[in-house]
């Protein structure tokens, strides 16, 4: 488990997580909205 490569900053691992880490949390809050019928800003209230 003794990697020498760093995986913080803007490197490869760090930006392909946050690609998908997005993604997710897009397809998560499109879900909600059609669920609810309503958007995103409506449900926290600033809609």
């Amino acid at each position: 488990m003794a990697d020498s490569t760093t995986r913080f900053g803007f490197v490869a691992f760090a930006e392909t997580w946050n690609g998908r880490l997005a993604m997710l949390g897009f397809v998560i809050g499109l879900g909600t909205e059609l669920l609810t019928g309503q958007g995103i800003l409506s449900q926290i209230g600033l809609g």
